[in-house]
């Protein structure tokens, strides 16, 4: 696999982590209900203080990184919907990371109906001033099938999110990252494979996978607890994993794998096992089967 821990090291000569960062915006899609599955402190890394300065943020962020062995780092806005955020306030704060040497980058994580021109140029415009840092925007898609983004009340469509992957395209100083759920209500191994497809076919050059988890106290904790939703065993999301691997172009750089939810807030899978335990067996299902990144992918662009 062309992962992204690998990648880094090897461009920089030591290990790159990212540190998430919080503008205080709450995303616009929680105006019209908010996503299924999604409750924001589900998914906050324990170092981050919502609300807190950026500096501070980033100040904890480095102390937790820089304290396991990392020597760099990309500023990640991935905290609900930063392009919702005036975009002033946005830039300040990506100027603020970009002040220290040991950034190496920016990541901004969105949704395909927040991404406004404006946003579009002004971040391509930095990424030409900043010709030695990486600027990424990471879309989240989740599914290319449009019953299932209803479904979860993601109030947007495919087509708006393979139109908001061709805008970043247009931008070439911009790499476009698509995140994807595994396990959505109503879908099955053939829907997500077709998702995969769509999104290698829209000229990605990042992907990041999670499984789906229930986290307490949003829609789908209440759907589940009135009729179980069907949930991955380990094993069985780790052999799918494999499958759709080799979906993906070799050049795509493979940020995550898997989900990862506060466990006090975690309703299920309950897998009890760590990221090292899950990629020990998904190398081996790979290895045993003859896998590799890319070696099934309709595109090599």
């Amino acid at each position: 696999m062309h992962r992204f821990s690998r990648h880094y090291r090897l461009r920089y000569g030591g290990p790159v982590g990212k540190i998430a960062l919080d503008l205080g915006v709450p995303c616009p899609n929680r105006r019209q209900g908010g996503c299924a599955y999604c409750r924001a402190a589900g998914f906050t890394p324990f170092y981050l203080a919502p609300g807190a300065p950026v500096t501070v943020q980033l100040a904890e962020g480095r102390r937790y990184l820089f304290g396991k062995g990392f020597v760099r780092y990309f500023a990640y806005f991935q905290q609900e919907t930063p392009t919702a955020a005036p975009l002033d306030a946005l830039f300040n704060a990506c100027h603020t990371a970009l002040a220290d040497p040991a950034c190496v980058g920016i990541i901004v994580s969105t949704r395909p109906d927040a991404l406004p021109d404006a946003f579009l140029d002004r971040f391509a415009d930095l990424a030409a001033a900043e010709e030695e840092r990486e600027f990424w925007i990471e879309v989240g898609v989740q599914s290319a099938h449009d019953q299932t983004l209803a479904r979860i009340n993601r109030n947007h469509t495919w087509t708006e999110a393979a139109a908001a992957l061709a805008r970043i395209g247009e931008r070439p100083r911009l790499g476009r990252g698509a995140h994807l759920i595994f396990g959505l209500p109503g879908e099955g191994r053939e829907e997500m494979r077709a998702t995969v497809e769509r999104v290698v076919a829209a000229g990605i050059e990042a992907i990041k996978f999670h499984h789906l988890q229930v986290i307490a106290g949003t829609a789908l904790a209440r759907q589940h607890a009135r009729r179980p939703v069907p949930l991955f065993a380990p094993d069985d999301y780790l052999r799918l994993l494999a499958e759709l691997l080799t979906l993906v172009p070799e050049r795509v750089v493979v940020h995550r794998l898997w989900s990862t939810a506060a466990p006090d807030l975690l309703v299920g899978p309950q897998w009890g096992l760590s990221s090292h335990e899950l990629n020990v067996r998904l190398t081996a299902i790979m290895r045993q089967n003859g896998l590799r990144q890319g070696m099934h992918a309709l595109s090599s662009r």
